[in-house]
C-alpha cells in the first residue's frame, strides 16, 4: 500500500512533463521557422550584397589610358581630313570623356582645305575633338589663304594664356587677355570672340590696337 501511494506523485508528475511536452511539441515547428527566419535576416544585414541592387559605382576622375608621341586625325565623310592632334603625352579621363595633352599641335581644316594651326603648353579635348582648350602660351595661326578673284587675306595670329578653340564652327574664343596679329595690325583686348567663317572680330574690355599705314 505504501509503495503504491509513493508512485501516485511520480506518475502525476511525469504525466504532467508529458502533457508539457506534447504541447511544446506542437509549436515547435512554428519556432524552428521563426528561428530560421531571424538568421536569414541576420546573415542579409551582414551581406549588403543580399539586401538589394547595389547603386553603379560613379566613374572615378582618373585616366583609364595614357599615349605617348601620339597623332590623331579626323576625316570627314568624303574621307578628306578635318583635324589632327599631335601631343607629347596624353590622358583620357572617362568622367569627363576628355582627352588632356602635353605639348599639343593642332591642324584644322575646313570646307575649302585652308589650314589653322594652333599650339600651346597643354590642351583639353572633347571626346570627337570639336572643341580643344588651349593652356599656357597658346597661338592660333591662320595662314593667309587665297580669297575671291586669287587676293590674299592677311596672315592671323592669336596669342593668349587660354584660348577656347571650336573647330566646327572656325571660332576662337577667349575669357583672359589676348594679343592678335592681322598682317602688320596689332590689337589687344581682355577678351575676344573670332568668327573665321563671317571674317568677324569682336573684342572686348580694354581694347587697343595699331593699325599699319596701307601702301597705295
Amino acid at each position: 500500500m505504501t509503495d503504491s501511494v509513493a508512485v501516485r506523485p511520480l506518475l502525476a508528475l511525469f504525466l504532467a512533463v508529458r502533457r508539457g511536452w506534447d504541447r511544446a511539441s506542437a509549436y515547435l515547428p512554428l519556432a524552428l521557422m521563426a528561428l530560421l527566419a531571424l538568421v536569414t535576416y541576420l546573415l542579409a544585414r551582414q551581406t549588403p550584397g543580399l539586401v538589394g541592387p547595389q547603386a553603379p559605382a560613379a566613374p572615378r576622375s582618373e585616366p583609364d589610358y595614357f599615349l605617348r608621341g601620339f597623332s590623331i586625325k579626323n576625316f570627314d565623310e568624303q574621307g578628306r581630313l578635318k583635324s589632327e592632334v599631335f601631343g607629347q603625352a596624353g590622358r583620357h579621363f572617362p568622367d569627363r570623356d576628355v582627352l588632356e595633352i602635353d605639348q599639343p599641335r593642332v591642324r584644322s581644316f575646313n570646307a575649302r582645305g585652308e589650314p589653322t594651326v594652333a599650339t600651346a603648353q597643354r590642351a583639353l579635348s572633347n571626346g570627337d575633338g570639336t572643341q580643344v582648350q588651349l593652356i599656357g602660351n597658346a597661338v592660333v595661326v591662320r595662314e593667309p589663304p587665297s580669297g575671291a578673284g586669287g587676293a590674299l587675306r592677311p596672315r592671323l595670329e592669336i596669342r593668349g594664356e587660354l584660348l577656347h578653340v571650336f573647330v566646327e564652327t572656325e571660332r576662337v574664343r577667349a575669357d583672359r587677355p589676348v594679343e592678335i596679329r592681322r598682317g602688320n595690325d596689332r590689337y589687344t583686348a581682355d577678351r575676344m570672340d573670332f568668327d573665321n567663317l563671317d571674317q568677324q572680330l569682336q573684342l572686348q574690355g580694354r581694347v587697343r590696337g595699331q593699325i599699319a599705314p596701307r601702301r597705295p
